[in-house]
């Protein structure tokens, strides 16, 4: 990726071989949601976990605060090597102008380094925002078969340390229109935000214990998404789902998330679930009746009602 100097634009280039060598592939997903279709891209960083902090992270910085600084996200797909070139170079063909997904706007996964060393790696979720190309060819092949693997336990945050915005760039009237409609929202509402200092006070909490503590990354056959679950606890074989409230939207999301996962991961673990605070009643005989442990945050520590 390449922030323009001439243009507002962040130059995105895509190549499907130099990504599988450190285990990932970049392009479109087969699956479209109520938005449409969704293209992701893997952030710049090749060695260590990725970031969007410093002189490291500021090219996945530039395609995070996009919108903010006035700039679109223009992709390329690297399309064979440039004719009678010797330095290797590929020809670029153009699929277009994209803006970061207002829901989600990146996933945090486990990938190997260049070192062959697991590490975390920031999966960018692009929008099209105008005309695009989508050929085939350009897709994520999908899973051969289901597949799930134990990864960092960190690589279950739904939000990673990102810098402080800097003063928005002043555009004219009419860019500001284009580029309103495509901000990239952040994960900042107050229930994400305790969601994810829950998860790791948690992990904290299970570390100190002497548990051995990871996630689950799943690839379902058949699709080209990339499920990634909450905190599981090897040592008591217990699958997390982390929610930021202990309303009823929330407590359905936790049942509707571990029913889901734990269909993939042999042998079944037992499912908690770990809130902010205590639920009402009834939402506690809704877990339970699905078999669904509860942990809640009780003071300065927390409280466990097993399954009946």
């Amino acid at each position: 990726m390449l922030p323009s100097t001439a243009t507002p634009n962040v130059l995105i280039y895509v190549d499907h071989d130099s990504g599988k060598q450190y285990g990932y592939e970049d392009g479109w997903l087969a699956e479209e949601d109520e938005l449409g279709p969704i293209f992701e891209y893997t952030g710049q960083g090749t060695s260590g976990d990725q970031t969007f902090l410093g002189t490291k992270g500021s090219r996945n910085a530039a395609v995070l605060y996009h919108a903010e600084a006035g700039r679109s996200l223009r992709v390329f797909m690297a399309e064979g090597k440039v004719p009678g070139a010797k330095s290797g170079a590929k020809q670029q063909r153009y699929i277009g102008e994209f803006a970061l997904d207002p829901k989600q706007p990146y996933t945090v996964r486990e990938a190997k380094d260049q070192h062959h060393k697991p590490r975390r790696i920031i999966v960018f979720r692009l929008r099209p925002t105008g005309e695009y190309q989508r050929l085939p060819k350009d897709l994520v092949r999908p899973a051969e078969v289901t597949d799930a693997q134990r990864v960092l336990a960190t690589v279950a945050a739904t939000k990673l340390p990102e810098p402080k915005k800097t003063t928005p760039k002043k555009v004219a009237p009419r860019q500001q229109r284009a580029t309103e409609s495509r901000r990239a929202a952040q994960p900042s509402s107050i229930a994400e935000h305790r969601q994810s200092q829950l998860r790791n006070e948690y992990l904290e909490e299970l570390t100190a214990r002497g548990h051995e503590v990871y996630a689950y990354q799943i690839k379902v056959a058949g699709t080209t998404t990339t499920l990634t679950t909450d905190l599981y606890d090897a040592t008591e074989h217990e699958l997390y789902s982390v929610r930021g409230e202990s309303s009823r939207e929330e407590v359905r999301m936790a049942i509707g998330q571990l029913k889901d996962y734990v269909r993939h991961i042999k042998p079944r673990p037992k499912l908690v679930a770990l809130l902010p605070e205590r639920p009402q009643d009834d939402l506690l005989d809704l877990l339970y009746a699905e078999g669904i442990s509860v942990t809640y945050q009780d003071g300065n520590g927390y409280t466990r009602n097993p399954a009946r």
